[in-house]
């Protein structure tokens, strides 16, 4: 039986997230989501279920609503490494869902690596 792309996209999501959890050790969680117009990332306390940050190229400060590439994905890596500092936050895992880590993804972590943020 051949799995469909989105199929495949949702096992890959579990699998990361699964493997991740075993690692959090009590860190927040770094969430990239990544359309075909935007890419946001949010910072996540999952004990207490609250966003501790957010960010997306939704965001008219950026200027670049409705952009989805490497530049704007490393304005949002950098503007979210920022707030985590703000929030008081030094060290995340990084859930990059059922994306690849290449391309607008990889540029997005390299950009909140270069932040300050630890993972």
């Amino acid at each position: 039986m051949a799995n469909t792309k989105r199929d495949l996209f949702l096992k890959r999501r579990l699998r990361v997230r699964n493997k991740l959890r075993k690692l959090a050790a009590g860190r927040p969680r770094l969430s990239v989501h990544r359309s075909s117009k935007n890419i946001s990332v949010q910072l996540i306390d999952d004990v207490a279920g609250k966003t501790l940050a957010s960010a997306s190229t939704l965001e008219k400060d950026f200027g670049v609503v409705g952009k989805n590439n490497i530049e704007a994905a490393a304005k949002i890596g950098a503007a979210i490494a920022e707030r985590a500092k703000a929030a008081g936050v030094e060290e995340v895992y990084f859930d990059r869902g059922g994306f690849l880590f290449h391309g607008k993804v990889k540029a997005l972590a390299d950009a909140a690596r270069e932040g300050g943020l630890k993972f």
